[in-house]
């Protein structure tokens, strides 16, 4: 992990659409916090602090300590909303961690060799159909990422949820997948080439006869 993933935190009374204004031009964030079989809290945050990790990867998967006046809270990301235009966050929700029980969390997948796969020296192109999945496990063996290795992906073939190499711990959750819904995960396809009947439409769309040049033809030939 490259950065210390900590947040500094007040607990706010005021709430509602203008209260949150008033924190955005204070350069604070609404966040929310639960879980754990406590009350939820409605927190303050920095918003500095939060750009900042929010270059990390780490920080929308991994634990986050936060400080909430001086108590320290153990969290996760549940979910972050943005503006629909301008690049600001407007929301946070924090899920508390419980020692000894289960979370759910969605992590990054990290593919590598994808230049030296069977696959690819064959001519084939990389597909890659999910980033994330979710899973569940105790707070101590959350992983950062779930590594795939492509080197000996061949062409037309595909990993599917079932041949992910899950760390100790750590299982996929029912949304994820099924028996029924292996998907695919990365996968190497052969590009599709142009028939010759193709190209010929292609260059006869590419250079159509307009009126004008075909009256001029017409002059010509009388």
């Amino acid at each position: 992990m490259s950065a210390e993933l900590k947040l500094d935190a007040t607990v706010r009374t005021d709430q509602g659409k203008s209260a949150s204004r008033r924190l955005r031009r204070a350069k604070k964030l609404p966040a929310v916090l639960y879980g754990a079989k406590r009350d939820a809290l409605a927190l303050a945050l920095d918003e500095e602090q939060v750009l900042m990790l929010m270059r990390e990867e780490a920080f929308f998967s991994q634990i986050i300590d936060v400080n909430v006046g001086g108590t320290m809270e153990r969290v996760i990301l549940k979910d972050l909303q943005r503006h629909p235009v301008k690049p600001l966050v407007l929301h946070m929700d924090l899920q508390r961690i419980a020692a000894g029980q289960k979370l759910r969390q969605r992590v990054p997948l990290h593919f590598i060799n994808e230049d030296k796969a069977i696959g690819v020296k064959h001519g084939g192109v990389v597909h890659r159909d999910l980033i994330e999945v979710e899973i569940e496990c105790l707070p101590e063996h959350l992983p950062e990422y779930i590594e795939i290795d492509t080197s000996n992906l061949g062409l037309d073939e595909a990993y599917h949820l079932s041949d992910l190499a899950l760390p100790e711990g750590v299982t996929l959750t029912a949304l994820a997948y099924d028996a029924e819904h292996d998907s695919s995960v990365v996968s190497i396809y052969t590009p599709r080439k142009a028939t010759e009947e193709e190209l010929a439409g292609d260059e006869g769309a590419a250079s159509p006869t307009t009126a004008a040049e075909h009256e001029e033809g017409k002059k010509t030939e009388e």
